[in-house]
């Protein structure tokens, strides 16, 4: 628990302000309250204090009233990490704020209590150093900024180039450094006096390219090899071209530390004069010299105060970094839009929820329809969304992106039309279909590399869902029926017997009836328990096995999956998604099949084997590809884009939509009616 967050625990204090800002913008109030602050208007008394926000033009009506009353004054400033876009462009709130009795972190003109905290922090201790070692890796991984309005995969120029970043007029960090338009003039001058045979390339401000404010270069101070880059690029792949960088005060010389360079700084940033830049206007008092783990420490960890907007309450930075990571992505891929088609009638409001919260799905059937839809926006960049299972050819050749459910699901099941909380988005293929590559085999394949931090937030998720008893559907069920007999004990799951993963990713064995009859076979004297599919056992889906009794020692009607699970050595399975949660409680699985967890090293595989499956990740690189890096998440009571780890709380905790009996009929009809053309239109 960092020092801001501890300072909560007393009894609020009262603070005044005198910017409506404070009053109307409802996250900085929240946090500001969470942080033990209580705001209010009026005139401070003794042992009260006077907020402002950082040094903006309002900030002098509460100077004023501080020098009359002898208040203290608290600044208050964005967090280095504040949101998907600008809040000039309709950002919406912060994620986090600094709070700062001492100064403005960005003003060397008084010592700030961030500059107290680098100055005299140890800033020693191994766990928080670890912690800000993997912050790093967390924000490069994602591409995340201050502001991530931004493709990561938006080229950037070829290699080899010198980096000078623009700033907008009227930063108040500017003009803290006391500088102006011919500081970055000298920037650009020096960059080229030092670096003669060098590209250069000018980074404009986000704001600048967005129209929102003008900055302090421009095309008229271009010359022969340099470059003016206004387009939103990712801020780590523009730092990972770059043999240098100059900047004047812009956090992006801070993100440049981060990313490994010795920035050259012209003004008197938070981040200079520590031993990381090359200092061109030095700060005599700055003589402590830190390593990077230990300013982003600073920075990122203890000075901020963090806002988690799914449980409403203070967070850590890992928290607020994870909900801006969700955020993010979801902006990134839905920010053109999407034409969509094969999406069932009850799928569709769940789908807008999702992918719908920049631009509105658009619903066109049949798929001709959807492809002349997105042909005809192609202009303004929507791109084709199909439902998986309805893909076709042409669909296919247009180029369209296919969605399925995610592996953790809901408390419910989709033929009962419960609304999912995760979905998948693959341009590849689809996981279930082996036949070709899909964006999570990709995955997987690359999960060999993960970073410890990433590794560390794949433990603590297989902890959680074991602890919490968290599976795809969570509909619980019955306890194990008593006297099962005591021995080897194999759990056959039964599948779907037309689900698309048995048509693609079977052999020989691909009815449920083989299944059974194949792990007898191989164990005639081992304890064989079958556990039907739950759609199959709710009569909407074909599967049944009358004679299972016959093979199996027990049948485990409406039983319990994880109890299930507990309760044997050994899965046999075709492409069932108990086969990965088997995996997840440390059970032995043989697939008959090729699901998407198979031919990685980590199950016996019995089934045609894939060659183009050669990478042999862990079980912790398997976890990150298929439950954090695959899916998006949707929070069903904030109804925003989310981490997992807020959805296996809302599965945990039951906050989630649950089937009904209406439902349940209007599943039955619609599977009835599917084949008819007017439904689809």
């Amino acid at each position: 628990m960092d020092r801001r967050r501890s300072a909560a625990e007393g009894p609020p204090r009262r603070l005044y302000v005198y910017n409506g800002g404070f009053l109307t913008q409802g996250r900085v109030r929240r946090i500001l309250d969470l942080a033990g602050w209580d705001v209010r208007i009026g005139a401070p008394c003794d042992g009260d204090t006077v907020g402002v926000w950082g040094q903006s033009p309002t900030a002098p009506r509460g100077e004023w009233v501080a020098g009359r009353t002898g208040a203290p004054v608290l600044r208050v400033e964005d967090a280095f990490l504040r949101s998907v876009l600008p809040g000039r462009a309709g950002g919406g709130p912060p994620i986090g704020l600094s709070l700062d009795a001492g100064g403005v972190h960005f003003d060397p003109a008084t010592r700030s209590d961030f500059e107290t905290l680098l100055a005299t922090h140890p800033l020693d201790d191994a766990a928080l150093l670890a912690r800000a070692r993997d912050g790093i890796a967390f924000l490069r991984r994602h591409h995340l900024s201050k502001y991530c309005a931004f493709d990561p995969d938006a080229s950037v120029p070829e290699p080899g180039y010198v980096l000078v970043i623009d700033q907008t007029e009227g930063d108040a960090s500017v003009a803290a450094s006391r500088a102006n338009r011919n500081t970055f003039l000298e920037a650009l001058f020096l960059a080229r006096e030092e670096h003669p045979a060098a590209r250069i390339v000018v980074k404009t401000h986000p704001e600048t390219a967005g129209g929102h404010r003008p900055g302090h270069l421009g095309p008229d101070d271009l010359s022969e090899n340099i470059d003016l880059l206004t387009s939103p690029v990712s801020p780590w792949a523009l730092m990972e071209g770059a043999t240098a960088v100059y900047t004047v005060s812009s956090q992006l010389g801070f993100e440049a530390i981060l990313a490994g360079h010795r920035p050259v700084v012209l003004g008197q940033p938070f981040y200079a004069g520590w031993g990381l830049t090359d200092d061109r206007m030095p700060l005599d008092r700055r003589q402590r010299r830190l390593t990077r783990a230990q300013l982003f420490a600073a920075a990122m960890i203890l000075y901020p105060v963090w806002y988690d907007p799914y449980r409403d309450r203070l967070a850590t930075f890992e928290e607020a970094a994870a909900a801006l990571a969700a955020e993010a992505r979801a902006w990134r891929e839905d920010r053109r839009g999407w034409v969509a088609s094969g999406m069932r009638l009850w799928k569709r409001k769940p789908l807008q929820q999702v992918f719908g919260h920049v631009e509105p799905v658009i619903h066109r059937d049949p798929p001709e329809r959807a492809i002349a839809a997105a042909a005809a926006a192609a202009a303004s960049g929507r791109r084709l969304m199909v439902w998986a299972s309805r893909e076709t050819p042409a669909l296919d050749a247009a180029g369209a992106v296919r969605v399925e459910d995610g592996f953790l699901r809901s408390r419910g099941l989709g033929a009962d039309l419960v609304p999912p909380l995760s979905l998948v988005l693959d341009d590849l293929g689809i996981y279930y279909d082996p036949t070709r590559e899909s964006r999570l085999e990709r995955l997987i394949a690359a999960s060999v590399d993960l970073d410890e931090g990433a590794r560390d937030r794949a433990r603590a998720l297989v902890r959680r869902l074991t602890a919490e008893r968290v599976t795809k559907y969570n509909l619980g069920g019955a306890a194990l029926p008593p006297g099962l007999p005591a021995g080897r004990r194999l759990l056959v799951p039964g599948q779907v017997e037309d689900d698309a993963s048995i048509r693609l990713g079977t052999g020989a064995v691909s009815t449920n009836l083989a299944l059974l009859q194949a792990a007898r076979d191989a164990h005639p004297a081992a304890v064989i328990l079958y556990k039907p599919h739950p759609d199959v056992e709710a009569g909407l889906r074909p599967g049944d096995v009358p004679g299972a009794a016959e093979i199996a020692d027990a049948v485990l009607a409406r039983t319990d999956p994880v109890a299930a699970l507990d309760a044997i050595d050994e899965v046999w399975t075709m492409t069932s998604a108990l086969g990965f949660e088997a995996l997840l409680r440390g059970k032995r699985v043989v697939c008959l099949g090729r699901p998407f967890y198979a031919g990685w090293g980590l199950t016996d595989d019995r089934g045609e084997a894939l060659p183009r499956r050669t990478a042999r990740p862990d079980l912790l690189g398997l976890v990150h590809a298929a439950l954090i890096d695959y899916p998006r998440y949707f929070d069903p009571v904030t109804r925003r884009p989310c981490p997992v780890e807020v959805v296996v709380e809302r599965l945990a905790k039951g906050q989630v939509p649950r089937p009904s009996r209406a439902n349940r009929a209007l599943a039955k009809a619609q599977g009835a009616l599917s084949s008819w053309p007017w439904l689809w239109r």
